[in-house]
């Protein structure tokens, strides 16, 4: 089975308004910044966006937001974005903040299929209010519910025809349980190869979970803070 599209734009051409999105990566690192442009190209409106952060202003999910694309943003960490945060705090935007071992369990929860998990983290905060608490091994714990998505955009580093990925470094973040999650997950690569040019021990994410992938080229790699001496 070959799964390659030609290009992002042929990839997010069925992604309906109104659609879930997860998007992988840690910061700038790991995103999937050909699906993201095509889809800010696209036009698509009313996205609820599931990410770890919300990009920087003129970069990555920074794209959308600025382009009001984007209704409802889940997400852990918001701090780089001051377009974000304009639209936070005159609420134009709707916001779910999720602490990120939770965001990161919820995500893998919803791509096994498991109907929610108990977990101390952010007992008595805002964040557990309306959920269902119980007390395990003397420690009160929040109910939190799985994380699923319509579209997952995952980045690999390689990955060939039939969507094996292979993940480098820090890139490795999101994007394999993200991949997991989604009714249709997208993978861009860097480098795309034949079935059985990957060595399957370091595989990052089986080509059963993935439905589409193409390669892209002259990735930016942005770095969000650079600090020297």
């Amino acid at each position: 089975m070959n799964k390659v599209v030609a290009s992002a734009a042929e990839a997010v051409a069925r992604i309906p308004d109104g659609a879930s999105i997860m998007m992988g990566g840690f910061g700038l690192c790991g995103i999937p910044e050909h699906l993201i442009g095509a889809l800010h190209r696209q036009g698509t409106r009313d996205l609820t966006v599931i990410s770890n952060n919300a990009g920087v202003d003129d970069f990555g999910i920074g794209l959308l937001l600025k382009a009001r694309q984007v209704r409802k943003m889940i997400a852990t960490y918001v701090g780089e974005n001051k377009e974000f945060e304009r639209q936070f705090l005159t609420r134009e935007i709707e916001v779910e903040l999720v602490p990120q071992g939770t965001f990161a369990e919820r995500i893998r929860a919803g791509g096994a299929g498991i109907g929610g998990f108990f977990t101390p983290t952010a007992y008595g905060t805002l964040v557990a209010e309306g959920k269902e608490t119980r007390v395990i091994d003397g420690k009160p714990h929040v109910l939190e519910p799985p994380l699923r998505a319509d579209f997952a955009f995952v980045k690999g580093w390689k990955g060939d025809r039939v969507g094996n990925l292979v993940y480098r470094r820090t890139a490795r973040n999101f994007n394999p349980v993200m991949a997991t999650a989604g009714k249709v997950t997208i993978a861009e690569v860097e480098h795309l190869v034949e079935p059985g040019e990957i060595d399957p021990d370091p595989l990052g994410t089986p080509g059963i979970y993935v439905q589409h992938i193409l390669r892209g080229a002259h990735y930016e790699k942005r770095i969000e803070k650079r600090t020297t001496r």
